[in-house]
């Protein structure tokens, strides 16, 4: 499986701490060169930078060979749907409203971080309580109730 990433997913992974769950899930994953130079940004929590500086190897870094003009998108996003694109890219791992509007209208497969959580879960990799706990604990914008109401639902369909 081909998988693309934008940062947002890897920083919350690695916060959290279950940066395994990808490689485990679905092998490599790519990022483009501006992911990289986001995830080595000096506002990045230090295990960010710390694993942006010791890439794994299932992480592979890859320049697009053409990026697409995509208004209001960070340069981590832009590249990511550009090089999902060129690469023909069975997923795309991006979290930002906009950004994922944009994959799907260029008919890209793609998935947030939660969805990331919940798929592990499915494949007993982590419990995904103690993840939306984490997650809970972290900046990331998305709101306690969304993910208590995911919860519900997944235990629900997991009984």
């Amino acid at each position: 499986m081909l998988v693309v990433a934008d940062s947002s997913p890897l920083i919350l992974l690695v916060n959290i701490g279950h940066l395994e769950v990808l490689p485990r899930l679905f092998g490599q994953i790519v990022i483009p060169p501006a992911v990289a130079s986001e995830l080595a940004g000096s506002s990045r929590p230090q295990p960010v930078r710390d694993f942006i500086a010791a890439l794994p190897p299932w992480i592979v870094i890859q320049r697009p060979a053409t990026i697409e003009n995509i208004p209001d998108l960070h340069p981590g996003e832009t590249e990511a749907l550009s090089l999902a694109i060129e690469l023909n890219a069975d997923l795309v791992l991006i979290d930002e409203r906009k950004a994922y509007r944009e994959a799907v209208a260029r008919k890209l497969n793609a998935i947030g971080t939660i969805r990331v959580l919940e798929r592990a879960a499915s494949e007993r990799l982590l419990d995904l309580k103690d993840a939306f706990d984490r997650v809970k604990q972290t900046d990331f914008w998305i709101s306690a109730q969304f993910l208590d109401a995911r919860l519900k639902l997944f235990e629900k369909n997991n009984s």
